[in-house]
């Protein structure tokens, strides 16, 4: 896996989540700027799990690896289903809190990538 992408993904994924935790504190729902931002981690994720899964061979915790791979591809589009459902200021959270997730499990693989 490239550290230098996964560390762009795990910047857009923390700026997503900021965005969206002060759209969740000026009680507003969520916009197109936060759905736009969603949509381009999730294809950063996907990118992501397209050059790392069939290197997942080399990683020491094959079973980790490809869990929080899979994991972090699946979380957005089920926080952009339920953000959009909730119409009320806790839409943008539940973004903000899927977003932040990302983030850490995309620093997680990068560890478990460089495990000897």
């Amino acid at each position: 896996m490239f550290s230098a992408y996964s560390g762009w993904v795990i910047g857009a994924a923390l700026l997503l989540a900021v965005v969206s935790l002060v759209t969740a504190i000026r009680n507003r729902p969520m916009g197109a700027l936060i759905l736009a931002g969603l949509v381009l981690v999730e294809l950063a994720l996907v990118v992501q799990a397209v050059i790392a899964l069939p290197k997942a061979g080399q990683v020491t915790e094959q079973a980790t690896f490809v869990g929080y791979l899979i994991g972090t591809v699946v979380i957005p589009p089920a926080a952009l289903w339920w953000g959009r459902a909730e119409r009320t200021r806790w839409g943008p959270a539940v973004i903000a809190v899927a977003a932040f997730t990302v983030g850490v499990m995309t620093g997680r693989l990068l560890q478990l990538w460089d495990l000897p």
